[in-house]
């Protein structure tokens, strides 16, 4: 008989924020997978259980996926939890969920905390629709990409970040998004949560003024009215030549138009960039 694989959701900061069905399930499982074992013993510990602790993180995740799926194949339950929060939301249990289902083993989501809804519910911002992006890619290139498509939204965006790193993502945002109404939750549940409710300027303005940038944030960005869209839309309609005159307008340099016009268009930027070889 196959094991099951539980996913269990922990507390994003305070300890009583777990369901009583998750403390039973980490009692009665044979293994737990821990994104960091010494973090989830003080849980386990806080709720009288002793499991045994297996690491399963971002840099070993290949690895011990296979060593977690052997033991379910021999009949073994394995909870996976995260330092807090759901597994598999910018957290490891993705991918085991995935070998898991290919094995024919059962996956049971065990629900309880989630940052990102906690902030959307609490942010006062539309939350019929929203997109997560999770952390931003650290290469420049993918991270460009993925502004491109944010700028491009007509929802709630949220993202996760750093503290080292919030100001220059909201000077990002600012620059490439726009000055859009912004919510930064932070240190949920914890004893200094705080939520920033602003635009963009002047959420930079009030972080910039703080002796120092603690704790984890959480961004979430008012797009329900972003018109980006639909100038893009407009944009692209246009000849090759008005494209052209719009984005030097705009202050783009001569080889980024070129690049934005083929993209426009679908095809390789040598074409454009022949038809403007002599402007």
């Amino acid at each position: 008989m196959l094991g099951k694989l539980y996913l269990v959701a922990t507390p994003i900061g305070n300890l009583e924020d777990i369901t009583f069905r998750a403390i039973n399930v980490l009692k009665e499982v044979d293994l737990i997978a821990a994104e960091d074992t010494r973090h989830t013993l003080k849980l386990l510990n806080h709720y009288e259980i002793s499991k045994p602790l297996i690491s399963y993180h971002r840099h070993n995740e290949d690895v011990k996926s296979d060593v977690l799926i052997s033991k379910l194949l021999d009949g073994q339950n394995v909870a996976i939890v995260t330092d807090a929060g759901t597994p598999g939301i910018s957290d490891p249990g993705e991918e085991i969920v995935k070998e898991a289902i290919e094995n024919n083993i059962e996956v049971v989501p065990i629900p309880g905390a989630c940052a990102l809804i906690n902030a959307l519910i609490a942010s006062g911002l539309n939350t019929k629709e929203f997109a997560f992006y999770g952390f931003l890619p650290l290469n420049k290139k993918n991270r460009n990409s993925v502004f491109d498509r944010i700028k491009k939204e007509d929802k709630t965006v949220i993202l996760y970040e750093a503290p080292h790193k919030l100001i220059k993502t909201l000077e990002d945002i600012l620059e490439i998004v726009g000055d859009v109404s912004c919510v930064l939750a932070k240190e949920l549940t914890k004893i200094h949560e705080e939520f920033i409710r602003d635009n963009i300027s002047e959420v930079i303005k009030n972080l910039n003024e703080k002796d120092s940038i603690k704790g984890e944030y959480i961004i979430l960005l008012d797009l329900t009215n972003n018109t980006n869209n639909d100038v893009e839309d407009d944009v692209i309609e246009k000849s090759i030549e008005e494209q052209y005159e719009f984005y030097k307008n705009q202050g783009m340099l001569k080889k980024d138009i070129i690049k934005q016009i083929a993209k426009n268009k679908n095809v390789h930027k040598n074409e454009i960039y022949k038809l403007f070889i002599d402007n």
